[in-house]
């Protein structure tokens, strides 16, 4: 599946009603192609705004524009998205394509530059406003891939698409305190991983 062309997708004209993603969704996952193709104009700008907030904690010159993450992450996107139960949990599926995206093209500038291994990073509360550069990226992709798995998904929640507690618990189908126990264990973790360099 191709990604919509900015000039051709249609969004929404009217109010969206609240449960028109998720029926959509729905029938995605039954098998409906059609569906998913329905599903994008909805979520596209929420899909940008997600773009945008990863780009602006981008340290340095801007190698990639928000419309190329989108259409690169929505090219990962469409094979998962048919498993989204609703747009909370579509958010997450982008924001760990989007997460795969920006650490490719992270691994691209470090091949090309043929820069340090290593920069030290701090994951915090304050993590939305952090600037990380490729290699501070690629540090944090690296130690996320040593997290237990849903420790992982809330970190990529949290940190790739800047939602809240609630939001994360009801795209992961857990409580509010399941993540925040998760994301207190992560952040400890993630910092002592990446408050050293690492022997490999």
């Amino acid at each position: 599946m191709a990604p919509p062309d900015p000039a051709e997708v249609v969004l929404p004209t009217g109010p969206t009603a609240p449960g028109d993603v998720t029926r959509l969704l729905q029938a995605a996952r039954a098998g409906d192609r059609a569906a998913l193709d329905r599903v994008m104009p909805l979520v596209y700008q929420d899909l940008r705004r997600l773009a945008r907030r990863q780009l602006a904690r981008e340290r340095g010159s801007r190698t990639i524009q928000p419309t190329t993450l989108v259409h690169e992450a929505y090219l990962k996107l469409a094979g998962n998205a048919p498993q989204a139960k609703d747009r909370a949990h579509l958010m997450a599926i982008a924001a760990h394509a989007m997460r795969q995206v920006l650490v490719d093209h992270a691994r691209e500038r470090r091949a090309a530059k043929r820069g340090p291994d290593w920069v030290r990073t701090t994951i915090s509360d304050a993590v939305f406003s952090a600037e990380l550069d490729s290699e501070g990226l690629l540090a944090l992709n690296d130690a996320l891939e040593r997290l237990d798995p849903r420790q992982r998904q809330v970190v990529e929640c949290r940190f790739f698409a800047g939602l809240d507690d609630a939001e994360i618990a009801e795209a992961l189908g857990v409580t509010t305190r399941t993540v925040r126990r998760d994301w207190v264990k992560a952040r400890a973790w993630l910092n002592r991983w990446l408050g050293e360099p690492s022997s490999s």
